[in-house]
């Protein structure tokens, strides 16, 4: 592991076909949108490192594709993850339902028991909306996940949706190992947050 680097953390995003999760991980790594973004054919992968309190983390992002003919790669998606994003898209009701499938699928495949997960609410750019944020909030506090409300187009809520995530797997105790030839700088305020929960104008912490 590279010297400077506390840790690096594998981040699953998951959800249904079409729900903008390509289009959040470009937001994420490039600060790129692309409104013609392809379909993810398998999986994609890609990395990026981020400080979170002064840690620097590297953070292996696995996006796959929603479609059922891909369900095979399944286990090995799923193995030693230490996070999940798991994306609906605002406008179409079925993508928000299919979101308990997506939680039943990470606690059956998961190998790392206490794997954070995070519901986000995708596409808040557009006008038409089916699911209130309400909703989403009642869905992540049913499950204890975290819960925000994004947009790739717009970039609302996606770095934070990443920064809380990580900021989560980090205050988790034995979730993650780190590399032994840094120190680990958790802040005081950090120890305090990890019993408490984030209620803000878009981040939820549950």
């Amino acid at each position: 592991m590279e010297a400077g680097i506390l840790t690096t953390l594998k981040i699953l995003i998951i959800g249904e076909s079409g729900v903008g999760k390509s289009s959040l991980l470009l937001r994420f790594i490039d600060d790129n949108f692309d409104p013609e973004q392809p379909l993810t054919i398998g999986v994609d992968f890609k990395t990026k490192e981020i400080t979170i309190d002064g840690n620097t983390v590297k953070l292996a992002i696995w996006d796959t594709a929603g479609q059922e003919r891909f369900r095979t790669l399944t286990p090995s998606y799923y193995r030693d993850a230490h996070g999940a994003i798991l994306v609906y898209d605002v406008s179409s009701h079925i993508t928000f339902r299919k979101i308990e499938d997506w939680l039943t699928e990470i606690d059956t495949y998961a190998t790392k028991p206490n794997l954070i997960k995070m519901i986000v609410g995708n596409k808040i750019d557009l006008e038409k909306r089916e699911v209130s944020r309400d909703e989403g909030i009642r869905l992540a506090k049913r499950h204890a996940t975290l819960f925000i409300e994004s947009s790739a187009k717009t970039k609302d809520g996606v770095q934070t949706a990443f920064q809380e995530l990580v900021q989560k797997i980090i205050q988790t105790p034995g979730l993650w190992e780190a590399n032994p030839y840094d120190k680990i700088n958790l802040s005081n305020s950090q120890e305090a947050e990890y019993e408490s929960s984030c209620m803000g104008s878009k981040c939820s912490a549950i």
